[in-house]
């Protein structure tokens, strides 16, 4: 997986076919869009800022990929090793984009939850692309528009909104602006089934679809704990048996990070004072700024470091 790129004969059309997606971002959404970019036969150009965020996503892509091998082919280890060879001779990676952006059909941001950032970015990557190529964020709580709005090319912009483990997810939300093109629209839906993902489209409102839908759902649950209605535990526990839930709102919140979730909320309620189900939680503020940001730090909502000195002490 060199960084040296080749100039290729290009024969332009309406609809340019996606060939080579450039992936910015070498973390775990980034990692994951690559390796499956990269396992639907495309060629994929990685970029990070650090070599040791590259090498650490390409040695997580060859294992995730050796999973996928195993599950996908069983005693064949033959056909198992030529998928994960074919898919990693795939991926290039480089600290520069600059230079994959003159020859990418699509490119993917997945970078830091920074609007500013996220804008500078796409500022010096429109100077440097194709006309043909188009831009998408991944994000998950910032504007579409607000991002595009860094670019000269509107009906080419678009999100692609993955779901974490990428591999995993089937879910993809194709958002479009007001400008985006139906050329363009329908490229990236066109994509995202490409890479074995379920598209649904989405205007550009905040959260999409899926956490518009449940980040005001599990602030919710945090004003109950707050208002003292009932207990964490029982909030959960009538969640999860009385609507189905696998996890309740306050268990879903700790797994994702509860500095995620006040980030979210406090970007919306930043554009929209007057949106109640976006207003801030004091409680939320008090855990995130005493470090208790879930599952990752080890208390948020729940105690984890004693559940599992419990579970030692028990044995299990």
């Amino acid at each position: 997986m060199a960084s040296v790129f080749l100039q290729p004969v290009r024969h332009y059309s309406k609809k340019a076919a996606i060939n080579h997606v450039l992936v910015i971002g070498g973390g775990l959404m980034g990692s994951g869009i690559a390796q499956i970019t990269a396992a639907a036969g495309m060629k994929v150009t990685l970029v990070d800022q650090s070599q040791d965020v590259l090498k650490k996503a390409v040695s997580g892509i060859e294992s995730s990929l050796g999973k996928v091998a195993r599950k996908q082919f069983g005693e064949d280890k033959e056909k198992a090793d030529k998928f994960v060879k074919t898919a990693v001779e795939l991926i290039q990676t480089t600290t520069d984009a600059q230079q994959p952006a003159q020859f990418a059909d699509l490119i993917i941001e997945a970078i830091v939850e920074n609007l500013d950032t996220k804008k500078t970015l796409f500022t010096s990557l429109d100077k440097a692309a194709s006309n043909h190529t188009i831009f998408t964020s991944n994000t998950s709580s910032l504007s579409i528009t607000d991002i595009a709005a860094a670019t000269k090319r509107q009906d080419r912009f678009g999100g692609l909104h993955f779901f974490s483990p990428v591999p995993m997810m089937k879910l993809v939300e194709v958002v479009r602006i007001e400008g985006t093109s139906d050329a363009t629209f329908d490229a990236l839906f066109d994509f995202a089934k490409k890479v074995g993902k379920v598209p649904v489209a989405c205007k550009d409102t905040p959260g999409f679809i899926v956490n518009r839908l449940l980040v005001p759902y599990i602030m919710e649950a945090v004003r109950m704990l707050e208002r003292g209605d009932a207990s964490a535990e029982d909030i959960d526990t009538a969640m999860k048996l009385g609507a189905g839930y696998p996890m309740g709102p306050l268990e879903l919140a700790d797994f994702v990070g509860l500095d995620v979730c006040k980030m979210i909320i406090d970007g919306w309620h930043k554009n929209d004072k007057a949106q109640p189900l976006f207003f801030p939680s004091p409680m939320l503020n008090k855990l995130v700024g005493e470090g208790k940001l879930g599952r990752k730090s080890g208390s948020g909502f729940y105690d984890y470091k004693a559940q599992q000195a419990k579970q030692a002490k028990s044995g299990r």
